[in-house]
């Protein structure tokens, strides 16, 4: 069975998507998006911008269809680059949609993904890039997202948000000079808009994963994989792995840190209050908090109560 469908003991199609677009007039649709997506139970959050669109939602495989022609019957929206995966429960509590200066937040002004962004390269081709002596492979994601997992050989510029992005680029431009440039994030968008950016300073073999890390897992088997780890998500599921299946990273609820190994051998560790990435900059008094909060999860979940939104 393709991955893209639902399975029994997974029954939420979770889409990541997004479309670089032109929206002159993105903040009307908010409001229709919100009910369209309410009305079928889709969860999630939708980022809306001049830029285009971004997001990912769960429902039923209908339901998630049903969004994904709605969007791509909107003016400038065909073509959304749309990635599929399952998960056991719904793993968003609300549906958001947002307005933003940008889909993907880099900070830099006429940087336009739609007339300049790199070249890009199916998951199929990857290996063979990434593996060329001559290619330097950058992860665009944040430092975060990259502790859990991340290509072999691949350079982590230790961002703690993509605005940092920009400026690391310009500290290292010289390691660019002569070199393949290879991009790759979660889903593609981030390295999309990175691969324009690059390429506004002079570089021209600029290359980017299509799909993202996402598509990759799907489509590249385990045993010839490059990939190291697992792959963050933005959702409750916290992480997948080859084939997409959900990862065995778990989430520090106190400070959002992805957490794997021994992090959760760590005596700085304890469900929903601290990890070893948090312990030393938080007070007995947020300690005291999040204890609580973690109290109240706990037993939502005994009673058999929705999931506590505190979570």
């Amino acid at each position: 069975m393709a991955l893209a469908m639902t399975l029994p003991n997974r029954p939420f199609r979770v889409a990541a998507l997004y479309r670089f677009a032109r929206l002159d007039d993105f903040e009307a649709l908010r409001a229709p998006l919100t009910a369209f997506c309410c009305g079928r139970g889709i969860k999630g959050t939708l980022l809306l911008a001049h830029e285009g669109i971004n997001g990912t939602v769960a429902g039923s495989e209908a339901d998630i269809a049903a969004l994904i022609d709605h969007l791509e019957s909107i003016e400038g929206l065909a073509g959304l680059e749309v990635k599929y995966s399952s998960a056991t429960q719904m793993p968003f509590h609300r549906m958001k949609v947002r307005l933003k200066c940008e889909i993907v937040t880099m900070g830099v002004r006429d940087i336009d993904p739609t007339a300049s962004a790199g070249t890009y390269v199916a998951p199929a081709d990857w290996n063979a890039l990434i593996s060329d002596a001559d290619t330097i492979v950058i992860d665009t994601r944040n430092a975060y997202e990259v502790s859990i997992g991340t290509f072999k050989g691949a350079v982590d510029p230790a961002t703690a948000s993509f605005r940092e992005f920009p400026a690391w680029v310009e500290q290292h431009q010289a390691e660019l000079v002569g070199r393949k440039v290879a991009m790759f994030c979660t889903g593609g968008i981030r390295c999309e808009k990175a691969t324009a950016y690059v390429k506004s300073l002079g570089f021209e073999d600029v290359f980017h994963l299509k799909g993202g890390i996402l598509k990759y897992l799907e489509e590249v088997p385990a045993e010839q994989s490059l990939w190291q780890g697992e792959c963050f998500v933005f959702d409750e599921r916290v992480s997948v792995s080859h084939g997409l299946v959900e990862g065995e990273a778990e989430l520090c609820r106190a400070c959002r840190h992805p957490l794997i190994g021994q992090d959760l051998l760590s005596p700085k560790y304890a469900a929903g209050i601290s990890c070893p990435h948090c312990f030393d900059a938080r007070s007995d008094e947020d300690r005291a908090r999040y204890a609580e909060r973690q109290r109240q999860v706990e037993l939502a979940e005994a009673q058999g109560r929705a999931p506590h939104v505190g979570r």
